[in-house]
């Protein structure tokens, strides 16, 4: 082979098939792959159901419309709080769209054409756009119904932000009339629609307002555990809470349950029908009450007549249902509807009508605390029914002279006379007898200086002293004079007029505590607590007493034409407390009993509140009659119940009656 052959053999070039410095890159390159193979697994396995998560709360969003409230009866299934339809024109903004775009170009246009350098922002456009549009569509409602409603601004710009998938409110609380008016002329596919919400209806008026309570606006109802989306942004119709009385005791039970929709909406914020899923509004429970509305209307009506504050209290003997609970000053329910204003509340609270003063109101017996004294007496011995006390008039303690109530001597009295002339001589004697030791403890055995146990809020302020109590809170020893006092239900002793109604009610039945309750059973069991501990033969000189008081004693009023109820029995007690203010000293008038003797039923407590300084406020004067309105309408219902049915109110009940023991 020539030399110029091998030359041109040496231009060919070898190459091996790999190159061994790459090799080092391989492992490297895999793992990268590796990586990007197993993050796009993980991104479409495993991320998949959180990027779905989150594109849902994103697109969806939820809206909640709480049910109505339960409705409240008496006893005897008549409506004491109902519910009535409240009629509101309300816009769908979020049918508007396209109208809020049209209008925005006209305006634009229209600065544009006009030349004008003062030329609004484009988010102002449009609010101006929307406030244009809204405003034409109101203009429509004034025309149908002769309004001149204007439209705020600023309330509808926060409502498109804030609200927008619900409707907003345009006109609120029309007349029957007005709805009917829009009715006929407002087109079915119109965004303008007439919204139906429940408001609270008082069928039987404003009786019983301080027991019943009120509600109030709740803007944010609560949803059931198992409805769905409670992780999407979430929109809340307007609602109701319970104030006050049965509404906020029982509001849990009394509340709707609330329903509403999941929409999807676009990225505008508008939402997409048809709704994803829907749920109904439910119906709250009904609550059944033991207020008889003819017994409450009676004593209300009775203690308007006086003019004077006070309470009224009457119980069923036998189960220690409530049948009236009445307080004056009282309050329009329907001034909450749909709220309070300004004006009502301050007139409220000038006339200091806010206190129920059946379960909050404190005041000192006087006399008709008369009857415990008598019972702690005759339990410890230191009372003989039958054992003359001479009442000279006024009765010696140390070096202070107590005078009898009416300043007047009785002579030689025994247990029941002294109960019917309500003489102090009698009780100061026996309560420093017995000390007040015994007169305390025999009073908290009965129930006072502690909450009666009703299924409403009451006061925890009821007090009886002591001589602990006294070194305690003032630093001062007790005093012969102070269970004196004591002994006449003066002093520092408070009590309720429910916790007196609830007394009467175990005097009837000679035991020791009533619990109250404002709820209605039927079939309810009678109630028992331990024995009063007395004899017969003394419990029958208590009674007699009591009786003799409303035949000829200090309560002989109720023999009068006027309030004499033929042929029912009444065992009473009067009293007269006193309490000193800045003013002057305000009397406080009690009378307290329970009816028929023969076989009690019902125990009534009143209180009415002096309102002049010095004026003689006495109990038979102005408490008796309110209980005498109370008896003579619960003797007429007992008359006109046909035979068979028991004494104790009891009737059929419509659904979902509450009993204590299912309260919440």
């Amino acid at each position: 082979m020539s030399s110029n052959g091998k030359e041109r053999g040496n231009l060919v070039e070898t190459h091996k098939g790999y190159d061994p410095r790459v090799i080092v890159f391989y492992p490297f390159i895999a793992v990268l792959l590796l990586i990007l193979v197993g993050g796009m697994a993980y991104q479409q396995l495993w991320l998949t159901e959180r990027f779905h998560e989150s594109e849902r709360k994103q697109n969806q969003r939820r809206i909640l419309v709480p049910g109505p409230r339960g409705n409240i009866y008496d006893r005897e299934g008549r409506p004491l709080v109902a519910n009535r339809p409240r009629f509101a024109v309300t816009l769908y903004l979020g049918e508007l769209r396209k109208d809020f775009r049209a209008e925005y170009i006209r305006i634009r246009k229209a600065y544009r054409a006009a030349g004008d350098k003062d030329v609004p922002s484009g988010s102002q456009m449009e609010r101006i756009a929307r406030f244009t549009v809204v405003h034409r569509y109101l203009d429509q409602i004034n025309s149908i119904l002769g309004r001149t409603t204007e439209l705020d601004a600023d309330d509808l710009n926060k409502h498109f932000h804030r609200q927008l998938l619900i409707p907003y409110l345009l006109v609120d609380d029309l007349k029957t009339t007005e709805y009917a008016r829009l009715i006929e002329h407002l087109p079915v596919t119109s965004p303008l629609q007439v919204y139906a919400s429940s408001i609270r209806d008082y069928p039987r008026g404003s009786i019983a307002a301080h027991t019943l309570g009120y509600v109030t606006s709740n803007d944010a109802p609560d949803a059931a555990d198992d409805f769905p989306g409670a992780e999407l942004t979430t929109f809340k119709m307007k609602g109701s809470l319970g104030r006050q009385g049965l509404e906020s005791r029982f509001d849990a039970h009394l509340q709707g349950e609330t329903g509403g929709a999941i929409y999807r909406v676009d990225p505008a914020g508008y939402r997409v029908n048809p709704p994803l899923s829907k749920r109904q509004p439910v119906h709250g429970h009904n609550l059944h009450t033991s207020l008889d509305a003819e017994l409450q209307v009676a004593a209300e009506k009775a203690m308007a007549e006086t003019e004077l504050a006070g309470a009224a209290v009457a119980m069923d003997v036998r189960t220690g249902e409530v049948l009236v609970l009445a307080s004056k000053p009282d309050y329009s329910l329907l001034d909450f509807v749909p709220h309070l204003g300004h004006d009502a509340a301050r007139d409220i609270n000038e006339r200091g009508a806010w206190l129920n003063r059946a379960t909050h109101g404190l005041y000192p017996p006087g006399s008709a605390f008369k009857i415990l004294t008598a019972i702690a007496g005759l339990r410890a011995g230191t009372i003989d029914p039958d054992a003359l006390v001479t009442c000279t008039g006024y009765y010696q303690v140390g070096g202070r002279k107590f005078p009898c109530h009416d300043g007047h001597a009785h002579g030689p009295i025994n247990l029941a006379t002294a109960i019917e002339k309500s003489c102090n001589v009698y009780f100061y004697k026996q309560g420093l007898d017995m000390g007040v030791g015994g007169l305390s403890s025999e009073a908290r055995a009965h129930g006072f200086g502690r909450p009666s146990g009703i299924e409403l809020a009451e006061t925890r302020s009821s007090l009886v002293p002591d001589s602990e109590w006294k070194m305690e809170r003032r630093s001062e020893r007790w005093y012969p004079g102070d269970t004196a006092n004591l002994s006449i239900g003066q002093g520092d002793l408070l009590v309720t007029p429910l916790q007196m109604a609830a007394f009467m009610a175990s005097v009837a039945r000679d035991e020791r505590t009533t619990t109250p309750t404002i709820l209605h059973e039927d079939n309810r069991v009678a109630q028992h607590s331990a024995p009063s501990g007395l004899t017969r033969e003394q419990h029958s000189a208590l009674v007699a007493g009591m009786e003799a008081c409303a035949l000829t004693g200090t309560a002989k009023v109720l023999q009068s034409t006027f309030m004499k109820i033929p042929g029912l029995g009444i065992a009473g007690k009067t009293g007269t407390a006193q309490k000193q203010t800045p003013k002057g000293v305000i009397n406080f008038a009690w009378f307290i009993c329970f009816a028929p003797i023969e076989n009690p039923q019902v125990a009534i407590a009143v209180v009415m509140e002096g309102d002049t300084p010095g004026e003689e406020t006495a109990g038979g004067r102005y408490a008796v009659p309110v209980a005498a309105a109370i008896l003579r309408k619960w003797d007429e219902q007992k008359k006109a119940r046909p035979l068979g049915i028991l004494p104790n109110f009891m009737s059929t009940r419509p659904d979902s009656t509450m009993s204590p023991q299912s309260a919440p």
